[in-house]
């Protein structure tokens, strides 16, 4: 078995740039409601925001060695998306590697897990999302895997995909269809721009959706 490989699929520069302008919530939407990992995976600081090409790291239960090794291959611009399995409790990234982090213009870190120096990584400015905040050290003697495909906060994560991070979680949008869904994203940021002109203006959103149709269907008694 290659423990560690270094080819991945590659999203133009470009595309990813525009990425940086959508929001989670919208792009799962335009997702078909896929893609977006479970709540716990959150900032470590509200208002962090991270978009990339995602480098996949799977760890051993409180072990950080293959962690470290995915930073020392990152590349500007890379989200290190790892699965440290069930070890919630343990802080397998801290200030240091932030430090590294922040020198090689990675874009951020998604991790199944806690982390530590919360303030310093905040200070530092290095988009953060984890299950929580914890001291407990972690060894560094067992391999594990990187750019092979991992389940990171409930969703499939390969080698490539977009990982888009903001105050209200992540989303993953697989490689092949980058293109597709931020055309998608793009209509649905417009009309909703449009439909919330139309609330400025006195409308109600239940009408603008024609959301009794959905009540008649349910056969709704309201009250004469």
């Amino acid at each position: 078995m290659v423990h560690v490989r270094k080819t991945r699929p590659y999203l133009p520069d470009e595309l990813v740039d525009r990425y940086t302008k959508q929001e989670v919530a919208t792009v799962h939407e335009a997702m078909g409601k896929r893609g977006a990992m479970t709540h716990e995976i959150k900032p470590i600081v509200p208002g962090m925001r991270t978009c990339g090409r995602a480098l996949t790291v799977k760890c051993h239960r409180g072990d950080n060695i293959m962690l470290i090794k995915a930073i020392s291959m990152a590349q500007k611009g890379d989200v290190i998306v790892a699965d440290m399995g069930t070890a919630i409790d343990n802080g397998p990234f801290g200030e240091v590697l932030a430090v590294e982090c922040v020198t090689k213009g990675i874009a951020g870190l998604i991790v199944t897990g806690s982390v530590r120096d919360s303030m310093a990584i905040a200070r530092l400015e290095f988009p953060v999302f984890s299950m929580g905040l914890s001291v407990l050290g972690t060894s560094k003697a067992t391999l594990g895997t990187i750019n092979h495909p991992i389940v990171c906060g409930g969703v499939q994560v390969n080698p490539g995909d977009l990982v888009l991070g903001d105050n209200d979680g992540v989303v993953v949008v697989p490689f092949e269809e980058a293109e597709e869904i931020l055309a998608a994203a793009n209509r649905r940021t417009e009309s909703e721009a449009a439909v919330m002109e139309r609330l400025r203006r006195g409308e109600s959103l239940f009408d603008i959706y024609q959301y009794q149709k959905v009540f008649d269907s349910l056969h709704c008694i309201e009250e004469e």
